[in-house]
């Protein structure tokens, strides 16, 4: 009779998933990976140590950030606070007069200072032609 669908089995969905494809494309995938990772040249590094410097300078200017940001510049006389606008030509007045790089600047940050702040002062300093500019870290023990 046309038009009856036919009786007894159809077509089924299936409910599972074929792995054996999957698994023969991560072998192929881990043997590639295999082959090529010992031609692979790592990169090296040549990090500076402490102690490495070729000479220690005959004076120091520190910039000093405190846990509320504000920046302080320490000559070795008296700490002054200053603003990050007016830092530069402070630091560069300190250097003026002295040998090229015997004036070291130094940056002395709290642990909790923000990244963006320390980063900021090197760039204002760095931007105005202050030389030998440094981080002041802590050894660990």
């Amino acid at each position: 009779m046309p038009g009856m669908a036919p009786r007894g089995r159809g077509r089924r969905t299936i409910n599972e998933i074929n792995m054996v494809p999957f698994i023969d494309v991560m072998l192929v995938l881990l043997i590639i990976f295999m082959v090529t990772a010992p031609l692979i040249t790592p990169s090296l590094i040549d990090l500076p140590s402490v102690g490495q410097a070729a000479r220690q300078p005959d004076r120091k200017v520190e910039v000093v950030i405190g846990k509320d940001e504000a920046i302080q510049l320490r000559t070795g006389e008296a700490d002054r606070p200053v603003a990050l606008a007016a830092l530069a030509q402070q630091v560069l007045a300190q250097q003026q007069g002295q040998p090229a790089g015997s004036v070291a600047v130094v940056i002395s940050a709290d642990r909790s200072v923000k990244y963006e702040t320390v980063v900021r002062v090197m760039d204002t300093l760095q931007r105005a032609g202050v030389q030998r500019v440094g981080l002041s870290v802590q050894l660990a023990r």
